[in-house]
């Protein structure tokens, strides 16, 4: 991969999709290839099993029971159940569905692991909720113990973690920053740092290694993308890249 020159940045509330360098890069396209796969593959699903899919609409009560059933009925996420929920007649043509299975075989080919073999990427189960330094003190410990640099981003040397802890709050109470903690079934998997520097909000994941590889990073980075657009909103974010095989 080509390293592009010049900084390469998201703009929060927006489709762009920009990162600072190549590893950066690496990240987002990630992101935005498992969700055009989660998506693809779903309709395919649904298009085999569209007789199913049908009753199972005209049974729900409302759109959300019909995308939760959808969901259950394929075994794909709720972002693919929306899609088939949105699908255009014309989507049923031969050649539309040829179409898709083209991008499908493309996508799998770009990326390399299953949504078995990571699934939380989908974003379905994790969420986001502030960080608090009474609740949360035991994940930014082991955070700071792993990477041994300062929570703010600077990269300089970490310092006491109550200390570390006490600035964070200060910067999040003068909207400086946002600190949030992805959790999924209430345990804790990681921490998201937003740190507002030069007219940027710089954002961090990081995953707890014993969670890395089951696809938290790329959950976390869904969600993160409107939760720093309703806190920063009209601020460009620039992401790193999760902790490795997040």
């Amino acid at each position: 991969m080509t390293r592009t020159s010049g900084p390469r940045k998201l703009l929060v509330g927006s489709t762009a999709r920009h990162v600072k360098s190549c590893q950066y890069r690496v990240m987002t396209d990630l992101d935005q290839n498992a969700t055009r796969r989660d998506i693809t593959d779903a309709l395919l699903t649904a298009l085999d099993r569209r007789h199913e899919v049908l009753d199972t609409i005209v049974d729900a009560d409302d759109r959300p029971a019909a995308a939760a059933a959808i969901a259950e009925l394929l075994g794909k996420s709720k972002l693919g159940a929306e899609a088939v929920l949105n699908m255009s007649l014309h989507q049923l043509t031969k050649e539309e569905r040829r179409k898709n299975q083209a991008e499908l075989d493309d996508l799998n080919q770009a990326i390399t692991f299953t949504a078995a073999e990571r699934p939380a990427s989908s974003g379905d189960t994790i969420d986001l909720r502030p960080f608090s330094a009474n609740d949360d003190a035991d994940i930014f410990a082991e955070r700071t113990a792993e990477q041994g640099v300062a929570g703010d981003g600077s990269g300089a040397p970490a310092g006491e973690v109550g200390d570390e802890m006490a600035k964070g709050a200060d910067r999040v109470d003068d909207e400086d920053a946002v600190w949030l903690v992805a959790i999924e079934n209430e345990q804790k998997v990681g921490i998201v740092f937003g740190e507002l520097a030069g007219g940027e909000v710089d954002v961090r994941i990081w995953i707890r290694p014993t969670q890395r590889k089951q696809g938290y990073g790329t959950a976390a980075l869904r969600r993160t993308r409107s939760e720093m657009a309703a806190y920063f909103p009209g601020v460009p974010m620039v992401v790193r890249a999760p902790g490795a095989s997040a």
